[in-house]
């Protein structure tokens, strides 16, 4: 694709992604739009060896945009960052189809590893507001990672992660992310294993002021025939 398909490319992505657009003008001043306009160039300079000017392309547009996106990181079509101050793609990332990332998302390592060192991440994923992803490891197609999760292990495809570290709280039970971009209305665990405690304790509370009155009328009963037998023998005494 040349340059005026990836520029139409990217109006339509974000005209179709960003209620805040009212015009395909202002595309030109979106940071998303001219970090991956760099990115093109530096991945293709990458891949025939000119790592220097690869970089140096990138760092440009680094300091233009907050937006570092390595160029040797690997993008499929349909990719967008919403904001993107803050978002880092590391070398060996690679990112599928439709893929949707808000500010502050990280794509990193764990340490000083050789080799694949960076997530892999399928398709029609949504990664959420200060989401990291650190690690070789895939996030599965279909999946919507919170804001500000920690991800430090696989995520199978069609999940909902949230937490830190992040955990799976759900599958297979919602619409793609990208046609919702629904940062919001996620589960919470913490806030749900909460409210099972809070009904386990009103469940309990009310079994021990049931047992409480029970013990009550056992003792009221038990006083009743202790004085039945009192007046039984004093009647028999007499």
């Amino acid at each position: 694709m040349g340059i005026i398909g990836n520029v139409k490319e990217e109006i339509r992505l974000i005209r179709e992604r960003d209620p805040a657009i009212h015009s395909s003008m202002e595309v030109f001043l979106y940071p998303s739009f001219r970090a991956m306009l760099h990115y093109r160039v530096a991945h293709k300079l990458y891949l025939s060896g000119h790592y220097f000017l690869a970089r140096w392309i990138s760092q440009r547009a680094v300091r233009k945009t907050g937006i570092e996106i390595h160029p040797g990181a690997k993008i499929g079509k349909g990719f967008f960052i919403d904001h993107g101050n803050g978002v880092i793609i590391g070398e060996t990332a690679e990112i599928g189809n439709n893929v949707t990332l808000y500010q502050g998302v990280t794509l990193g390592g764990t340490g000083k590893e050789q080799g694949k060192r960076h997530p892999t991440v399928g398709d029609n994923v949504m990664i959420s507001a200060g989401a990291k992803v650190l690690g070789s490891f895939t996030i599965g197609e279909n999946s919507k990672i919170g804001a500000g999760s920690v991800v430090l292990s696989a995520v199978p495809p069609n999940s909902t992660v949230v937490g830190v570290p992040g955990r799976v709280v759900r599958r297979y039970n919602q619409p793609l992310p990208r046609e919702t971009l629904d940062q919001v209305h996620l589960p919470d665990p913490v806030r749900e294993d909460i409210m099972t405690l809070q009904k386990a304790n009103s469940e309990l509370i009310n079994r021990v002021l049931e047992l409480e009155v029970e013990v009550k009328r056992l003792e009221k009963e038990k006083k009743s025939k202790n004085n039945m037998k009192g007046n039984e023998k004093q009647h028999e005494n007499l």
